[in-house]
Parts: structure tokens; C-alpha cells; sequence
């Protein structure tokens, strides 16, 4: 038995062996299976030599590993790349580096996190849009599959430390609750440690933050900041794990929730930039693309892009208008900048410990270009986009002065993301424009990288970091990981570029998509169609009457060239490809709906809460996302509270979901049973029943009547206690989609910011002071 087992071994060394493999050990199938133990015949151990213990190290000379990832930020912005907002930290890493103007995203944060993670293409990964919006169809699951192992995982069974910061939003919907699972959390994709936020962006003065699967508060701190939080959270432990393992290298993943609505930033970084954008959106466009000419960052004869048509020129906006989208921008870049100055403090800690020189750094500059999501004139509550609701102006204009800070939720007019953008046309969401998918992007590595501050224009995308990663480590990619074949990285390394500025570029086909808005890329040339605006939600033409454009981008940077006419034949072909390559990928059938896919009924994906129409919750839970919790919009509800009230009496919270910007709260103030609804931070309907409760057990039931005839109506509401008494009331409005991306439901306490004003603020001030038996919550 024990020379079979030999043989085993051996045959599989043999069959596996990579160029490589360093140590004898087989870094293709994970994790390294371990020698067999040496079998002793001496009675005494002090008769023997202990054995060298076997340990996975990572290859001889194999660097530290540090992806930096900003959201929605489009390859206009930065200084870096000739934009107008000032990042130091980019410009120090590209002049000692190398910068990409060619690189491309999937238009949208999920599904390019996806790809860079695993470095396949985002259906490969079932992530053909955001998490909220996944459905049953293959590409568009949400749950990454066992055969596509992520890069963490790699790294962390060949002997690196792992940690991931910041924004994660690669968990499905309803794996997010208490009951897990918890496969596709960090700590479970090759992270040994991630401090973060699970969902697509968080409050960045009140965040939901997760340490591993553990819910924690933020620390108690003066000018609270997440980004600033995250950031030293990785500066400890890079440190103490350089400390720890010196021989260690280490993998970062650091993702900042920044700069993605909500706009969160203190007037100290937002007001840096007074009076810098009075000059409008369109004289930016026009600035930028002067400096990125001058700069050698884009070619000479590139065109700007034309505006959306949807865009107003800024000359013929009103005062109002342009006071207002100006704070806007200078909010949105404080932001940014101090986002580079956060992730500056990470590359100095690096480089105080001395291992700056021996760390590729990956700065990826915009996980999607800039969002346009804001619209016409942006939002004071970001979640109104998902409710249907348009802000206006005149509206906003009384909130300036406070823009960016917590009592508002802030996006910024669409006009702003396009000159963001430039200079391309188009923005976040759409896969096909540069606009959508294009960002900067720097590599830093001084070890192998000798050439500072070059440019390379090589076709690059999210798919190829991976394997750029495996191949400045030394690693081979995984054929076998924790007993599952893989398939096969889909992206090309870019090594091949460190050196050689002219290099022909590898990747020469990829197909874009993102409901609806698809294009495809080969050897230069670029087939695309816009199906559908950021801005717009339904009333979409067709898909198979959506008209193609052709274009050669060797010779047309920034798409403003259409070819179809003069190339039909082209034009048929790249269309044929696309079809080809959407099918091998699992991209068909494409679905176009954006907010309805919110809907586990109608996307078909699972859902935690099924059919129940009935739900039992007990004190202590809280926490609970709103895609793993009874959705009660657009319905009628009851809630069925049993409590306790001592001698004293008892204030607080006994069952809320959302938070300040929306949601709903069933609480006790100043002894008295309330309940209200906040419609969007824009109106609270109040309901009381003005009669204290004594001491002793009480059930307290509220009671909403919606009033149908669609979504987002209004209803009667009632409050009444066991005593006797009752209150009555109207509530106007409800919110018909959505109350938060990140806000929870809680029972005893309300997590985050308060939905109800008057009670305190966060878990410690709402906390219930009596004690709550039961809460059921039903649909009627």
C-alpha cells in the first residue's frame, strides 16, 4: 500500500509539473498536498532527528501584491491622467511607474470586481450585473462557481497573507444573512482578513462594517471617516504581519467605497476647489483633453467626444443651476482627493517598512467610469434614483452649504459625470463607451519596472490583472483548486508590456455587455450599440432593433468616427463575433431590465424569504440586509410587538428598517409608542397613540392599510396598545423599490443613522431600554 501510494504521488508530480514549480512542490493543483510522513521504527525520540516540518512558501523572490481599486471614477478626472481634480499620490505612483490608457472595465462595480478577482470575463463568473440584479439564467446567477477559484485563494495556497479592505459587493443578495452561507464572503474567497462593507457603497460617516463575517460598530471617533477608517485597518496589519513573517509576502486588496455615491467628504477637502468648476462642464471636457494631449496621455489626434444629448450645455443653464452643480463638483472631487490622500498614507506605511520597492502596486483608477446616476441634477438622497423620485433644483439649492456632509446622501448632476468621463461620451453603465468601461490605470513596481512615468496603450482589461499577478509571482495558474478543475483564466497577462512600450498587444478579442449595451472588441476595431441611457429605467426600444456602430480605434481614441456605412461588411462580421462570443460566455439571453431585476419574483433568483408573508423576530437580531429581510413595500403590513417596560420606563427602539435617507421605525419615546415612516429624508409621517405605558408587559401592534392601485402609494396606519390605547394617521407616500443600499433592519436598536428623529443616533443611544419578548411582522 505504502509503495502505491508513492506511486500515486510520483505519477502525479510527473504529470503536473510546471516550469514554475519551485522546491519540487506542484503549485498547479491546490492545496499542495503535503509529502507523506517519514515512518520510524526507534522507540526513543532522542534517538532521532526531528523532521523538517513541511510548510508552502511562496516562490524564491516573489513580491508583495497590493490591487488598489476606486470606485466610479472615469479616466478624465485625476491629474494623473490630465484631469482636474489633484491626486498626488496617482501622480507619485505613475511617474515612478508605468500608466495604462487602454485599460477597460465592464462599466459597472460588480461584475468588473468579479474579473479582476478571478480574471474571467463577469458571465464567466455568473455576474452579468450588480448583485441586486442577478436572475436564473447562466452568466447572471450571482454565485461564483467552485471552477472559477478566486486570486486570493491562489495567493494564500502558495504561502502569501491575504487581506481585502474597503468594498467587497461580490456576495449574492441572500447569502447575507445570519444564516449564511458565508462561501462567498472575503474570508471565504482566499482573504485571511477583510474589514469592510459587504453591499455596493455604505454611508461613509455611519458605514455597516463587517470584520470577517462579524458585524462592528465603527470606532468612536471625532470627524469619523470610513475611507480613513479602512485605511488603518491595512496600514496595522500590513505592518504587523511584515512583523510577524518578514519572509511572508503579503496580498492587498484594498477597495475603497469611495468615490461612489453617497459624495461624503468634509468641507476641509471639498472646499479646496471653490470657484474651480464655476466654469462649467463643457470648458472642463475641452481643458482636459488639451492637458491629456499635451501630456502624451491620449493621441493627438484625438476628438472629443459630443455630449449625450440629454446633457445641457452649461451656458445655457440657469443660476441656480450652475451654483448648485459647481458645490456638486467640488464636493465629488474633495472626495476623490482625499481618497488619494488615504490611499497615499497605505503606499508610505509600505514604504516606511521598506518593502515599497520589492511591492507591485496595481492603482486601478475607476472600477466604471464616472456615474451618471445623479441625473439631470443630481440627488440630495442618492436613493431616490431607485425610487423613481426626481429631486429638484430648487429643492437642492437650500442644501448646498451642508453637500457631502451626513445629513445628506449626495450625487452629482449627470453633466459632471460625462466631463469626468471625457474624452469620451458616455458614463457607468454603459459597456459600450469608453466612457463606461475606459479608467487609468498605474503599475508600481520598482523591482522590474525600471522605466518611470511611461505610457502604454496596449488593449488591456479587469480579466488580465489576475495573470499579470501569477506571473510576477512566479506562480503557474491552478488546474485543480480544493478538488475542483478550474476553468481555464480568460484574460491575457500584461507583463509583456513592463518593458516595451511597442509591444504588440495580446488581448485582441472581448466582448462587452451590461443590460442591454453591448460592443465587441477585435484588433483594433470596435462594434457597439447604446440600447439604453444611465438615466433611463424603462421604455427601452427592442433589442433587435438597436443600430450597431463601427469604428476603428487605432485611428479614433474617443468613438466620434462611424464607420458603418463605409464598412457593412465589417460591421456584419464584428456583430457575428459578438453574437459568438456572448453565447461561449453564457451572455445570452440579455436582459435589459434594470430596477424590476431587484425583484427575486421576477429575476427568478433565490430569495431568503420566499412566500412567507410572516415573520418572527426576537431581541438581539439585528443587522438584517433588505434583500434577506420581508419586504413589506407596495402592501399592507402588521406589526405584533410583545415587550416589557420597567419601573422608569423605557424609550427606544423595538423594530426598525433603513435609516435616515429612508425607512420605517417602530419605537417608544418618552415612554409613548410611536411609529414613523420616512419617505426618502424628504417627508416623516408620524404616528402616536399620546398615552405613556406603565410599567409591566404591554403588546404593542401597529397596523398599515395600503391603499393599491400600484406602487409606491400611501394608506391609513394605526398604532394600539394592549391598555386600550390607539392612534391613527395617514402616511402620503411609501418608498416602492428600495429604502437603502446598506441600511439594516434591527430589532431593540437602530444600527446606523436613525430613520425617526428625536431618539438618539446609532446602536448605543436607540437601544431599547426595556425588553422585547417577540416582534412578528406580517403581510396582509
Amino acid at each position: 500500500m505504502k509503495q502505491k501510494s508513492l506511486l500515486v504521488l510520483s505519477l502525479i508530480v510527473t504529470l503536473f509539473s510546471s516550469a514554475y514549480a519551485q522546491d519540487n512542490i506542484n503549485r498547479e493543483i491546490l492545496p499542495i498536498v503535503e509529502p507523506e510522513a517519514k515512518t520510524y521504527t526507534e522507540l526513543d525520540a532522542r534517538n532521532t532527528k526531528p523532521p523538517k516540518r513541511f510548510e508552502v512558501k511562496a516562490p524564491k523572490e516573489a513580491p508583495n501584491v497590493v490591487i488598489v481599486l476606486i470606485d466610479d471614477l472615469g479616466m478624465g478626472a485625476t491629474s494623473a491622467f490630465g484631469g482636474p481634480i489633484n491626486t498626488p499620490t496617482m501622480d507619485r505612483l505613475s511617474n515612478g511607474g508605468l500608466r495604462y490608457n487602454n485599460f477597460n472595465t465592464t462599466s459597472l462595480c460588480s461584475p468588473t470586481r468579479m474579473a479582476i478577482k478571478t480574471g474571467r470575463n463577469h458571465h464567466t463568473c455568473n455576474t452579468g450585473s450588480i448583485m441586486e440584479t442577478s436572475t436564473a439564467y447562466p452568466g447572471n446567477t450571482g454565485s461564483l462557481p467552485a471552477s472559477v477559484a478566486p486570486l486570493a485563494e491562489t495567493m494564500r495556497l502558495n504561502g502569501y497573507s491575504t487581506a481585502a479592505f474597503g468594498k467587497w459587493h461580490e456576495t449574492a443578495a441572500w447569502e447575507t444573512s445570519v444564516s449564511g452561507p458565508f462561501d462567498r464572503w472575503p474570508t471565504r474567497q482566499g482573504f485571511d482578513k477583510f474589514y469592510g462593507f459587504i453591499g455596493g457603497e455604505t454611508d461613509q460617516w455611519a458605514p455597516l462594517i463587517f470584520d470577517g463575517v462579524k458585524k462592528v460598530n465603527p470606532p468612536k471617533e471625532e470627524n469619523y471617516h470610513f475611507t480613513t477608517d479602512m485605511t488603518n485597518q491595512a496600514i496595522n496589519w500590513v505592518k504587523a504581519q511584515q512583523s510577524m513573517t518578514p519572509d511572508k509576502p503579503f496580498f492587498v486588496y484594498f477597495s475603497t467605497g469611495a468615490v461612489h455615491a453617497p459624495h461624503h467628504v468634509s468641507k476641509e477637502w471639498s472646499d479646496k476647489y471653490k470657484g474651480q468648476f464655476d466654469k462649467g462642464w463643457d470648458v472642463i471636457r475641452e481643458e482636459t483633453v488639451a492637458k491629456m494631449k499635451a501630456n502624451g496621455i491620449i493621441p493627438k489626434n484625438t476628438n472629443l467626444g459630443p455630449k449625450p444629448e440629454a446633457i445641457k450645455d452649461w451656458k445655457k443653464l440657469t443660476d441656480n443651476e450652475r451654483k448648485l452643480f459647481a458645490r456638486q463638483a467640488e464636493v465629488f472631487s474633495g472626495f476623490v482627493e482625499m481618497t488619494d490622500f488615504e490611499i497615499g498614507r497605505l503606499v508610505d506605511a509600505i514604504d516606511e517598512i521598506g518593502e515599497l520597492d520589492n511591492t507591485i502596486i496595481v492603482f486601478v483608477a475607476g472600477d466604471n467610469g464616472t456615474s451618471a446616476e445623479g441625473g439631470m441634477v443630481g440627488m440630495y438622497n442618492e436613493m431616490t434614483y431607485f425610487n423613481f423620485v426626481e429631486e429638484k433644483v430648487e429643492d437642492l439649492i437650500p442644501l448646498m452649504d451642508d453637500w457631502g456632509l451626513p445629513n445628506t446622501f449626495p450625487h452629482m448632476a449627470a453633466g459632471w459625470a460625462v466631463a469626468f468621463d471625457a474624452p469620451f461620451t458616455w458614463t457607468k453603465q454603459i459597456a459600450s463607451d469608453f466612457g463606461g468601461t475606459r479608467t487609468g490605470m498605474i503599475v508600481h513596481y520598482p523591482d522590474q519596472v525600471k522605466q518611470g512615468d511611461g505610457i502604454r496603450g496596449q488593449f488591456t482589461h479587469a480579466i488580465d490583472i489576475a495573470p499579470t499577478i501569477l506571473e510576477v509571482a512566479g506562480l503557474p495558474e491552478p488546474k485543480v483548486v480544493n478538488g475542483v478543475p478550474q476553468t481555464p483564466i480568460e484574460g491575457t497577462s500584461f507583463v509583456y508590456s513592463f518593458d516595451d512600450a511597442n509591444a504588440p498587444e495580446r488581448h485582441v478579442i472581448q466582448y462587452f455587455e451590461l443590460f442591454g449595451n453591448r460592443a465587441l472588441y477585435y484588433n483594433g476595431w470596435f462594434a457597439r450599440t447604446i440600447h439604453r441611457a444611465p438615466w433611463e429605467m424603462t421604455d427601452f426600444s427592442p433589442l433587435e432593433e438597436d443600430k450597431w456602430d463601427l469604428y476603428n480605434v487605432r485611428d479614433d481614441f474617443s468613438l466620434t468616427k462611424n464607420l458603418a456605412a463605409k464598412y457593412p461588411e465589417k460591421l456584419e462580421e464584428m456583430k457575428g463575433l459578438f453574437m459568438a462570443e456572448a453565447e461561449r460566455y453564457h451572455v445570452l439571453p440579455i436582459d435589459d431590465r434594470v430596477v424590476e431585476r431587484t425583484n427575486p419574483a421576477i429575476a427568478g433568483r433565490p430569495d431568503i424569504m420566499g412566500g412567507r408573508t410572516s415573520l418572527k423576530l426576537y431581541e438581539g437580531m439585528e443587522g438584517m440586509m433588505e434583500n434577506t429581510f420581508i419586504n413589506i413595500k407596495n402592501r399592507s403590513f402588521t406589526i405584533d410587538a410583545e415587550i416589557f417596560v420597567p419601573e422608569g420606563g423605557a424609550n427606544g427602539v423595538i423594530l426598525t428598517q433603513g435609516g435616515r435617507f429612508g425607512g420605517w421605525s417602530l419605537y417608544m419615546k418618552n415612554d409613548v409608542p410611536e411609529f414613523t415612516y420616512n419617505f426618502l429624508g424628504l417627508e416623516r409621517y408620524v404616528i402616536t397613540t399620546d398615552a405613556k405605558l406603565a410599567p409591566g408587559k404591554h403588546k404593542v401592534s401597529f397596523a398599515f392599510n395600503y391603499d393599491g392601485g400600484g406602487n409606491g402609494k400611501g394608506g391609513d396606519a394605526t398604532i394600539e396598545v394592549s391598555d386600550g390605547s390607539k392612534g391613527k394617521g395617514r402616511i402620503e407616500k411609501t418608498q416602492p423599490n428600495m429604502f437603502s443600499a446598506d441600511e439594516t433592519a434591527d430589532v431593540g436598536l437602530d444600527n446606523q443613522t436613525p430613520v425617526a428623529e428625536g431618539i438618539g443616533y446609532g446602536p448605543e443611544e436607540t437601544t431599547f431600554t426595556g425588553k422585547i419578548d417577540k416582534v412578528i411582522i406580517e403581510i396582509k
